[in-house]
């Protein structure tokens, strides 16, 4: 086989044509469809996964940058409110309510505040951490906490599991949310055994009747003609790359590299990158495969299912973990614009905190202002306990 022209080796090979074109008007076959179907499958997902990679590379580092700085100019500011709330409560005229309040606050300031393992911060948490102030607080919480209980029971249909263990709202919804996430895990279980047992039944079918007749099954011939049909393509790219044998010391270091990609994607049954190298290595038609028998076809999809199954994991993986980096939802299928638009959402979110917190702190800064701002921030939290439970 002669190498095809330069232009051809170094030109991008799309999955699509390697796809099966019929002469003339013929009507594709199932197999020819599937085998299609599969390459195109891989496409789109090579594509959202190559897209998703790009758009992170442009935005991740400003976004976890601008972020983190916002976040670090947050926690300063949370810090002087929690040291100034703390002198004043020692110094100023509060009543009882009012005090109440702002050691509320503290606590709050204090649970934000507690990842930072700040000496003065961890000090004055040891200080609020009192008997009347917990017992306090647990009963808020408690209060709160069967509210909420109450209402997810209502949207479960049953239950919940043990309730006495969680004595907070955010435990009972961690609780609701797992039951519930139990549930769907448990009605998918059910439907999933119900498919495989029915499969399974089938398969045995299948394989009994083939052994009364002597033969071999469907599945196990797809596999070894699979595997068969992957050396053949390894086979001819081999020796047409064989670098011993090219004399000129500049195609030998070319063939080396195309043989390296080569023994790379047949160690991971890769079967599209073999065929795109095929393409690129030697005058092999790509068309070809129109006239490649069904079962020969059938037996290349096996390996071309195995590459989607893999592509969807990574593209799974990758989506999940950019979602946690970053804040956002990221899914391929969304608008790039308006997942930069969620990332720039998030950053004023953020820079609007911390200007909030920094207009707080010089709010404050006598007594009068003080006590209106508690009296705020308590009714402010008040009516977030009610969104909660509500929700």
């Amino acid at each position: 086989m002669n190498p095809l022209p330069e232009a051809t080796q170094g030109a991008a090979i799309s999955l699509s044509a390697l796809m099966v074109q019929p002469p003339g008007l013929a009507p594709l076959t199932p197999a020819q469809q599937r085998f299609n179907a599969l390459l195109a499958r891989i496409e789109q997902l090579s594509g959202h996964i190559e897209r998703l990679q790009t758009w992170s590379d442009r935005h991740r580092y400003a976004h976890i940058q601008a972020l983190r700085e916002s976040v670090q100019q947050a926690q300063t500011h949370r810090k002087s409110l929690l040291l100034f709330v703390h002198e004043r409560l020692q110094t100023a005229d509060f009543t009882d309510r009012q005090q109440r309040m702002a050691r509320g606050l503290v606590r709050g300031l204090i649970d934000q505040l507690a990842a930072s393992a700040d000496p003065q911060v961890q000090a004055l948490a040891d200080l609020y951490v009192r008997e009347e102030d917990t017992q306090e607080a647990a009963q808020e919480q408690a209060e709160a906490a069967q509210r909420l209980r109450e209402r997810i029971e209502e949207a479960l249909g049953q239950p919940l599991n043990k309730p006495k263990q969680y004595q907070t709202p955010e435990e009972m919804m961690q609780a609701g949310m797992r039951q519930w996430q139990q549930q769907q895990e448990a009605d998918e279980a059910r439907k999933s055994a119900k498919r495989a047992a029915r499969k399974a039944q089938k398969d045995a079918q299948k394989k009994n009747a083939a052994a009364e007749k002597g033969e071999i099954p469907p599945e196990a011939l797809r596999a070894a003609d699979a595997q068969s049909a992957i050396r053949t393509i390894f086979r001819q790219l081999a020796s047409a790359l064989h670098p011993d044998r090219e004399p000129d010391e500049q195609e030998r270091l070319r063939k080396t590299g195309l043989m390296s990609e080569v023994n790379a994607a047949y160690e991971k049954n890769d079967l599209t990158t073999l065929l795109r190298l095929q393409m690129q290595v030697t005058q092999v038609n790509p068309q070809n495969a129109a006239r490649m028998a069904d079962d020969k076809l059938m037996a290349m999809s096996v390996l071309l299912k195995e590459q989607v199954v893999a592509l969807e994991e990574d593209l799974d993986q990758l989506q999940n973990r950019l979602s946690r980096e970053l804040c956002v939802p990221v899914l391929a299928q969304a608008d790039e614009a308006a997942m930069t638009q969620s990332l720039q959402r998030l950053q004023a979110d953020q820079r609007h905190i911390t200007d909030s917190l920094e207009a707080d702190l010089r709010r404050i800064q006598n007594d009068a202002a003080l006590k209106r701002w508690l009296k705020e921030q308590w009714q402010l939290a008040k009516f977030q306990v009610q969104d909660r439970d509500d929700f």
